[in-house]
Order: C-alpha cells, then structure tokens, then sequence
C-alpha cells in the first residue's frame, strides 16, 4: 500500500537553514556531550525533513513531465 505524503512542519529553507547551524555548532565543537546529542538528533530531524521537501518536489516534477518518480529517481 503506498503511503500518503505529507507536509513537513517547516519549509524546506528554513530547515535547510537550521540544519547548517547545527552542524555549525556540531564542528565547532565546545558543547557538552548532552548538548552535541541533541544538536545531532535534530539534524536528524532537520535532514529528514528537507528530504521530504526534495522527495515531494520530485514526484512533482515526474508527474509533470508524466514519468514514474520511481523510474525517474532510478535514471
């Protein structure tokens, strides 16, 4: 059975934005360890995130141009 996208809680750019902050902060370093394991979980979050927006964007764009997204991710 297929899944029923949905929307992410947050546009794609601001997710973009936030994820380069938290890896940032990550490479910076300087956090404790609590802090890094939670700026690392939400990148994870984040990056799951934008990938939904580009998944999304590109079953659009298959469907415009009247490909499978699944044969168009394949190419």
């Amino acid at each position: 059975m297929a899944e029923t996208p949905t929307t992410p809680e947050i546009p794609y750019e601001q997710a973009r934005d936030e994820l380069i902050s938290v890896v940032q902060k990550l490479e910076v370093g300087g956090t404790s360890l609590e802090e890094s394991i939670a700026l690392w979980e939400r990148g994870e979050v984040l990056a799951g995130i934008c990938q939904q927006w580009l998944d999304g964007a590109r079953s659009r764009l298959a469907a415009a141009a009247g490909l499978d997204a699944e044969d168009d991710a394949a190419e």
